[in-house]
């Protein structure tokens, strides 16, 4: 199908006119010579270049993540060479991988050719999950590789065959598969159980049931802040035995009920009086949203909570994390969806749900919260 030809003009519109007039090349001319406007020009241009260089950005840091350059740094200063060595590259290819990496942020070029670690390399390390999640990003970019056929929804994705158990696939994950999920979650899992329990307080709650729990890493985090509080974890039969082999791990397998089944089969065990959804719903469409929804209001007692965590759309105001990366990923997994705030809200309501209170997150990248309750 050929791209559309834009729209015939409307009546004047002095916003569009201006865009108009911005987008001619003569007055892009223009405006970098002239005193009042070159500094504009400029920094929209650098800008709209780290737009247009962000593929290659991001397959920077893939090598960089890859060949374990940054954990190499963390331990010494090196010269292009040393590093090249073991990673089988030309010294002369190493060294431009390191320049760019220097460009970005993640390193510092030293006056004698050596390359330093960055604050901000230090940071990427640190941060749990995120060169794991670096690491599978290949699927992700040949998903992205053609844009406008994701868009379309032609062709089956990558993301969808790394992630099954999106499609209610049950009984036939292979355990590998299974492992992997798990791993991968669980690992990326640790800052959006910090930030959650940051911004949604479970005081008076007495049971919470953590359902599509993965491993446990949220309730493992509930259970070293709550101590009074039971817990249990609803997750897919594929992933239970992995999340009692974390949980014992951690001293917590007396404590934890480990449930398996799947939420699309049948009504949620009762008992809980809060159930929390982290980085649930944007894994699937509104009907399967809907359906899950109602099921956790049927399950909790009068009063009980709901807790949902997961990035969020920025809605009116588009974030430019969450509403470039993962309205994306969610798209690419198949049948998933960034929604705003706002919108979780409507689907809670409809799901008879009440006073839903949207919590100020503190690293949107990391996670957004919203809390609400059925009523009495």
């Amino acid at each position: 199908m050929a791209a559309q030809d834009p729209p015939a003009r409307g009546g004047f519109d002095l916003t569009r006119w201006l865009n108009r007039l911005i987008a001619r090349p003569d007055i892009q001319s223009l405006a970098a010579r002239l005193p009042f406007s070159r500094g504009l020009a400029r920094r929209d241009g650098a800008e709209i270049f780290e737009i247009v260089q962000g593929f290659v950005r991001s397959q920077v840091l893939g090598a960089l993540v890859e060949l374990r350059v940054l954990p190499w740094l963390m331990e010494r200063d090196a010269y292009p060479a040393e590093l090249a060595q073991g990673a089988g590259i030309a010294p002369e290819r190493m060294e431009i991988l390191l320049q760019a990496g220097a460009a970005m942020g993640l390193m510092k070029r030293r006056g004698d050719g050596r390359f330093r670690l960055s604050r901000k390399g230090a940071a990427l390390i640190g941060v749990p999950g995120l060169e794991a999640m670096i690491r599978h990003h290949h699927v992700f970019y040949q998903d992205m590789a053609d844009p406008v056929a994701l868009l379309r929804g032609e062709g089956e994705t990558g993301l969808a065959q790394f992630w099954p158990y999106v499609f209610g696939a049950k009984g036939d994950i292979p355990p590998e598969d299974a492992l992997r999920y798990s791993d991968l979650m669980a690992q990326s899992q640790e800052l959006v159980a910090q930030d959650t329990l940051r911004m949604i307080p479970l005081r008076g709650v007495s049971r919470l049931m953590d359902v599509g729990g993965g491993s446990g890493v949220f309730v493992s985090h509930v259970a070293r802040r709550y101590p009074r509080i039971a817990l249990s974890v609803f997750d897919l039969p594929e992933v239970i035995p992995d999340a009692r082999r974390r949980l014992g791990s951690a001293g917590l397998d007396g404590r934890v009920i480990c449930c398996a089944g799947s939420f699309r089969d049948g009504p949620l065990q009762t008992g809980a009086d809060a159930i929390s959804l982290i980085r649930v719903l944007y894994d699937h469409d509104d009907a399967t949203v809907g359906d899950l929804l109602a099921k956790v209001h049927a399950a909790l007692p009068p009063g009980g909570r709901l807790i949902i965590s997961e990035p969020m759309s920025g809605g009116a105001r588009p974030d430019p994390i969450c509403d470039v990366y993962f309205a994306f990923y969610t798209m690419a997994m198949g049948t998933g969806r960034t929604r705003s705030a706002a919108r979780i809200a409507e689907l809670c309501e409809a799901a008879g749900f009440e006073a839903v209170r949207v919590a100020k997150a503190p690293r949107p990248f990391v996670t957004s919260a919203l809390s609400c309750s059925k009523p009495l």
